[in-house]
C-alpha cells in the first residue's frame, strides 16, 4: 500500500512514514500546489495510492463517484502534526488494511477510527 499525502498535510509526514516502513509521497512532488481535489483523487485512483488528508471533499468524490478506489484516509481531528497524530495513522493502517486495499474511506476521530467500505 502506497499514500498520496494531501496538500494540506505538511510533507514532513512522507519523512514520517517512510521511517516507518509506509510508502509514501507528498502531492507538492507530483503536482502544483493549487491543484483541485478531483486531480488528485483522478491521479490516486490511475496509480494505486491511498489518499491521507485532512479535507473532508475526498469523502463527497467518493460518493459522487460511487467508486471502489481510491481508498482514503481522513484525519478529521485537530492536531494532525505527525508525531501527533503518527501512531493513530499507523494503528489504522494495520487494524484496516484489508479494507484499504479492498476501497474504503477511514475516518480518524479523537478517540476512534472507523472504517466504511466502497462504495459510499
Amino acid at each position: 500500500m502506497k499514500l498520496l499525502v494531501d496538500v494540506c498535510l505538511t510533507p514532513e509526514w512522507v519523512g514520517y512514514l517512510n521511517r516507518h516502513s509506509v510508502s509514501a509521497v507528498h502531492w507538492f512532488s507530483i503536482g502544483a500546489a493549487d491543484a483541485e481535489d478531483r486531480l488528485i483523487f483522478e491521479h490516486a485512483k490511475a496509480h494505486g495510492f491511498v489518499v491521507f488528508t485532512h479535507d473532508l471533499d475526498f469523502g463527497a468524490l467518493l460518493a459522487n463517484a460511487a467508486s471502489h478506489k481510491p481508498s482514503v484516509i481522513q484525519a478529521r481531528v485537530e492536531d494532525v502534526a505527525p508525531e501527533v497524530l503518527g501512531p493513530t495513522l499507523l494503528s489504522a493502517l494495520t487494524q484496516f488494511r484489508q479494507e484499504l486495499l479492498a476501497g474504503a474511506i477511514v475516518t480518524i476521530l479523537p478517540g476512534k477510527t472507523k472504517a466504511r467500505v466502497l462504495p459510499i
